[in-house]
């Protein structure tokens, strides 16, 4: 389509967050597919890393004095791994070479069987103000299936030293649709979690991804049809609590929902650091994709290793952006669309015209949405559309 000639330069104050990738983990989840590595302990190389990760950032000094971090993620692997001195360095680094805009919400992400008292308390003094815990379940013949190292118990541990650490703003991952669940195994995983103190919760079905250990030896899930019924039970549960469904698999109270992922789906700028970590950023130019190697020992002996950088072309830049914006269920302005991508509505909304006709999208003045049923079936919308590499601009 001529209308994805890009037509204005992208807009440059888009808003900018940071990715700190820390691989280590205890044991691989066979269901994960993110890089991961196992190490813990003094198998853990986490002040040769912590160096790797600030070498990385002082090469990204320009674009970090260009504009402040609206958030900052460190995820993994398994983030509390690593000592609270360690998270601490890094973010010390990143208000050396840039800055923290004044509300900036510092993440971490946790597992429920790596931490002990204390260790929240100094995570939350060395400058991170959100957690987000990987409960997954409440039962422990449902984490050891899901090959969890923690129990139920830890999980409810980890909550409440959470809250005695003085952390409001946590979230809870939770996993349904486990290897034989039922509805009443759901629903009690789910009330447990709406009486903890958490304001957010990240609700996810379990999928089978390639390269896993599930997808070499696939366990029994529920039928589909049970399925559907947790599904339903467990996002029923969550809006009569008062959590608002704000993305695919994200519910939050009034003021809590996650800036940094919002950023992503706005299809904002980010800094990825780390082995195996991804970026996003935009200039005059373009938009453009970084990645950093998967291969940690290379990472650690010089973070610039294998570096790539490329430019998202404008026949699929469109794509790019409408993967992230339908997973919002109130959607996206068109007007963001032009500013961040600096191509025309037409490039979408012609695009989307079969999902209208279908009840999957609502296509307004200024706003594209995905219906109740568009976000229910999402691939729906998206297969179809998937552009073929082969166009040249």
């Amino acid at each position: 389509m001529a209308c994805c000639n890009s037509l204005r330069a992208v807009t440059t104050d888009i808003p900018l967050s940071l990715y700190v990738h820390l691989p280590w983990c205890v044991r691989k989840c066979p269901y994960c597919d993110f890089h991961s590595l196992p190490g813990r302990g003094s198998a853990l190389p986490e002040k040769a890393y912590v160096q790797s990760l600030l070498v990385d950032l002082a090469g990204l000094s320009d674009v970090l004095a260009a504009r402040p971090l609206r958030s900052v993620f460190f995820g993994g692997g398994t983030p509390s791994l690593f000592s609270a001195s360690a998270i601490g360095d890094i973010l010390a680094g990143v208000a050396r070479i840039g800055s923290l805009a004044p509300d900036c919400e510092v993440s971490l992400e946790a597992n429920p069987g790596t931490v002990e008292a204390g260790r929240f308390q100094g995570f939350r003094d060395a400058g991170v103000n959100r957690l987000s815990l990987g409960v997954q379940s409440l039962q422990d013949h449902h984490l050891a299936r899901l090959g969890r190292i923690h129990t139920a118990a830890d999980a409810r541990r980890a909550v409440e030293l959470a809250a005695g650490a003085g952390f409001r703003s946590f979230n809870i991952d939770l996993m349904y649709g486990l290897p034989e669940q039922t509805v009443d195994e759901a629903r009690a995983d789910m009330a447990w979690v709406l009486d903890a103190t958490a304001a957010h919760i990240s609700l996810y079905e379990l999928t089978i991804e390639p390269n896993t250990a599930f997808a070499h030896a696939p366990p029994t899930l529920p039928a589909e049809a049970v399925r559907g019924d947790i599904e339903a039970c467990v996002q029923d549960m969550a809006a009569e609590a008062g959590f608002r469904r704000y993305e695919i698999s994200a519910y939050a109270q009034d003021g809590f929902r996650c800036r940094h992922n919002l950023n992503y789906w706005q299809f904002g700028d980010y800094i990825g650091i780390g082995s195996g970590a991804h970026g996003k950023l935009s200039d005059e130019t373009g938009v453009w994709r970084e990645t950093r190697t998967r291969d940690a020992q290379a990472y650690l002996h010089d973070p610039h290793h294998d570096r790539t950088r490329r430019r998202i072309p404008s026949h699929t830049l469109w794509w790019e952006f409408l993967l992230n914006g339908l997973r919002l269920t109130e959607g996206f302005r068109l007007a963001d669309f032009r500013a961040t991508t600096g191509l025309a509505d037409e490039c979408l909304t012609e695009r989307l015209q079969p999902a209208v006709r279908s009840g999957l999208v609502e296509l307004g003045a200024d706003r594209v949405c995905a219906t109740p049923r568009g976000v229910r079936f999402l691939d729906s919308i998206l297969a179809p559309l998937v552009p073929d590499d082969r166009t040249t601009e």
